[in-house]
């Protein structure tokens, strides 16, 4: 036994917190790292000391193994938890954490390795008997032998990073017109991310499920499984809802995943907490996709159904101890279900966002519910990182109770300052199919009518209600101690006031004219950011949180923010005409094009890098580059413009 005293927890947000607060409980000292774009972040206010590594990117700060060492020895811990993403599975980091006679919580260095390697992954798992998916996953790395896989398998196929994780470096190709370009850029994704462009390449088995089976192992041979996870609503290759345990599995195939999932562990000996992901197509056939050799994002979900802590389970076999489960004690209870809060723009084709959190209220949490998150109202979303903001889980005796607990936990959560994912995840738990369980890897792109709204003119009541709840939200001018003064009242009422008021809001960039008469203030009432008004002869109530500034009305799934216009300080601004700009802050990765070249509709023009994904700035129309005012390198604003066109006459 080798008991921890103090922990450095070597990563940022919302999983820095959650492994803090379980190290808490078990009486460890807990030291955090930053870089100085997380200087003020809530990691560092929970834990007890806090190290700055220094710069900004990922590579200046949390992949610096050097100077998390150091900090980890200037600081007197005894371990580190790597957490997920950065170097969690960097095998060159597990190697030099033991090297500096620290205990590194997670699997070792060797096992890392051997399933880091996706394709050295799969030669494995066929030997172990573990199924897998029609592939190539081989040492030639050229176009020409991806090519003749391809033609082989049949498409469509799937590229892959081999050393990857969270959809980078993934793209499914149609067709071999398809696969030169989205080779390349497959592969410049992966070293960006990963530092390594290895590929692999697999049949894209259409409309499968994506489920996944927890395991866990200690250093005295004990292997057991703690069922399976459902992570198939995805975007980009990127789960956005996890439920557990998966809809519609029986106990015999229940059995049979997690059977395999510990031959895989078994195989590379793993130790700690470690995840085996299949695919499961219709027939209930299951195939190997690849090892998680570390904790997972979606881990809570396990956690409620077995009333388990993962983490404190780490932290015990990392100290030499053995499971407190065997395989017959883990009993399952109930249904749990996760979404991930990101920072982007569902709409937009999912674009990361970046910026304030002028607002972010959680709501208050009752039974089953769970919120793990790492920002406080006020704290910036960088582009420098994953824009996943919060995860909302909610756990109930059945899926329908969770679905419904969870359901309720996003209609509470109230932000702005940058745009988020809030409204489609209630767009998507409320929708009839998944209600009822019938989900698959394509879900989203199935059922966009329902999850993508067209945009719609707000409607007359909304603006009479906005104008009613600025208003009545407005601090009188004089304060009194009665409160039941008729000048304290926030009815709106207010002695020789005018029958009507005339308001100008600005919502998105357009000013909206709002004339409020006697009797909408008459039939509203503003209490504790909750505005109820009449409607049809029934009281309804709409969420309107009013700060100094702005005016936050939800109407239906979205919050709006208005600001009220001071006609005096309005300004315009000018743009480029034909001007191409940055759809997010990020860094130039490539300028495609030169200052005088003819183009066409469509012809990439600039790829900007943000939060770890690759966006493609392409011609809207034929042309020709008249300006371009980027270079590769550069970092850019939102809004940034990028290249000038001259549109063909």
């Amino acid at each position: 036994m080798r008991p921890i005293q103090r922990l450095l927890i070597a990563n940022r947000g919302e999983i820095a917190c959650r492994i803090i607060r379980t190290a808490k409980t078990m009486g460890i000292a807990t030291v955090a790292v930053h870089s100085q774009a997380d200087a003020q972040a809530l990691h560092l206010e929970l834990a007890h000391t806090a190290v700055n590594l220094g710069g900004n990117t990922p590579e200046e700060s949390y992949l610096q193994i050097e100077k998390i060492i150091a900090a980890a020895k200037s600081t007197n811990a005894d371990a580190i938890h790597p957490g997920y993403g950065f170097l969690a599975e960097n095998a060159d980091f597990a190697r030099a954490v033991e090297a500096a006679g620290l205990i590194f919580i997670g699997p070792s260095a060797s096992a890392i390795e051997a399933m880091g390697s996706k394709s050295a992954a799969k030669s494995l798992m066929e030997r172990a008997g573990v199924p897998l998916v029609p592939g190539y996953h081989g040492q030639d790395q050229s176009l020409e032998r991806f090519q003749q896989a391809a033609e082989s398998i049949g498409y469509p196929v799937l590229l892959k990073a081999s050393a990857g994780g969270g959809g980078r470096g993934m793209q499914v190709v149609e067709s071999q017109a398809e696969l030169a370009e989205a080779f390349d850029s497959a592969k410049r994704e992966a070293k960006a991310a990963f530092g390594n462009d290895h590929m692999l390449l697999e049949k894209y088995v259409l409309q499968p499920r994506h489920v996944e089976v927890q395991i866990v192992a200690d250093t005295h041979g004990n292997y057991i499984y703690l069922a399976e996870r459902d992570c198939s609503i995805q975007r980009r290759h990127q789960k956005v809802v996890e439920e557990a345990p998966a809809p519609g599995i029986d106990p015999a195939l229940r059995q049979a995943m997690g059977e395999a999932a510990v031959r895989a562990a078994q195989a590379v000996n793993y130790v700690n907490a470690g995840t085996v992901e299949f695919l499961l197509d219709s027939s209930g056939e299951f195939y190997f996709m690849e090892m998680n050799t570390r904790l997972q994002v979606e881990h809570p979900v396990t956690e409620l159904i077995t009333n388990t802590d993962l983490v404190a389970w780490q932290i015990a076999i990392a100290q030499g101890g053995t499971l407190p489960l065997c395989q017959d004690q883990v009993t399952l209870h109930g249904h749990a279900m996760e979404v991930r809060l990101y920072a982007e723009d569902p709409d937009n084709d999912f674009l990361p966002a970046a910026g304030q959190l002028s607002l972010y209220r959680e709501p208050a949490l009752g039974p089953g519910q769970r919120i793990d998150s790492g920002v406080r109202e006020g704290d910036a979303v960088s582009p420098f990182y994953d824009p996943m903001v919060a995860k909302l889980i909610a756990w109930g005796e059945t899926r329908e109770e969770s679905r419904l607990r969870l359901l309720h936990l996003l209609k509470q959560t109230h932000i702005s300052g940058v745009k988020t994912n809030v409204a489609f995840l209630q767009r998507i738990l409320a929708q009839p199919s998944f209600a009822k369980g019938y989900v698959h890897t394509g879900f989203i792109e199935e059922h966009t009518t329902d999850l993508f709204t067209p945009n719609q003119p707000l409607p007359p009541l909304f603006w009479q209600l906005a104008g009613a709840a600025w208003i009545l939200s407005s601090p009188p001018q004089i304060s009194f101690e009665d409160p039941h003064s008729p000048w304290a009242a926030a009815s709106g009422w207010r002695n020789g006031s005018a029958r009507e008021a005339k308001l100008r809001f600005n919502l998105n960039d357009e000013v909206h004219s709002v004339t409020v008469d006697a009797a909408t203030l008459h039939n509203t009432h503003w209490r504790e950011n909750m505005l109820r008004y009449q409607e049809d002869n029934q009281q309804r109530e709409l969420c309107a949180i009013r700060t100094p500034q702005q005016l936050h009305l939800q109407w239906k799934e979205t919050l709006y923010t208005l600001t009220l216009v001071d006609p005096i300080s309005q300004a315009t601004t000018e743009h480029i005409a034909g001007g191409l700009t940055a759809p997010m802050s990020g860094s130039i990765v490539k300028v495609a094009v030169e200052v005088g070249q003819p183009v066409d509709a469509g012809d990439l023009l600039v790829i900007v890098e943000a939060m770890k994904m690759e966006h493609s700035i392409r011609a809207t129309e034929a042309g020709v580059v008249k300006a371009i005012f980027c270079a590769q390198g550069d970092m850019v604003s939102e809004g940034t413009i990028l290249v000038e066109m001259e549109p063909n006459s």
